[in-house]
């Protein structure tokens, strides 16, 4: 089947909006790009809380409500339709359920041809990226580097520890069929 979706997930500061626009850049078709920092970006800001939305807590946690989940399923119904419509697609994610997550995508990506990619980057690397980069809690790297991978299946990984992001999106590019 056609990949007409590739889904990469990784922790926080994995590397993985650097893949996303290196992948922009190799593939030789248009992709678009939709990734989860813009789905919390669109929130109303009540739901960036406590409330049912999601919460960042000062230890780098994360909490989702009742009320981003079901704006997140409206985002993913949106991503899937938009491939199904004839537009690439790289997602990228932060599976905080594990198996869970990838299974409310594959629900929504049914019928879809879906590249499923994990991003891996060493826990201390992630967090030096995540001191550096200033906007991210301290500790939401370290915490998420092996929790967002646990009981997901993969057709291919990466790991960014020492490998730049074009050599990432070449080898997955090389998968796009």
């Amino acid at each position: 089947m056609t990949t007409q979706v590739i889904l990469l997930n990784g922790g926080s500061s994995a590397g993985k909006s650097g893949i996303v626009r290196c992948l922009q850049a190799v593939l030789p078709d248009p992709w678009l790009a939709f990734g989860i920092d813009s789905l919390v970006d669109a929130l109303p800001p009540r739901l960036r809380g406590p409330d049912g939305g999601i919460e960042f807590a000062d230890d780098g946690g994360v909490h989702v409500g009742a009320g981003f989940r079901a704006l997140e399923a409206a985002w993913m119904e949106e991503v899937a339709a938009t491939a199904r419509a004839g537009a690439g697609i790289v997602v990228d994610d932060v599976f905080l359920g594990g198996a869970a997550s990838q299974q409310r995508w594959q629900e929504a990506l049914a019928g879809l041809g879906v590249l499923w990619v994990g991003v891996r980057c060493d826990p201390e690397v992630a967090a030096a990226r995540e001191l550096a980069r200033g906007d991210r809690a301290e500790g939401m790297a370290a915490s998420q580097a092996q929790l967002v991978h646990l009981g997901v299946t993969y057709d291919l990984e990466v790991d960014t520890t020492h490998t730049e992001s074009l050599a990432c999106a070449r080898a997955i590019a090389a998968h796009v069929g």
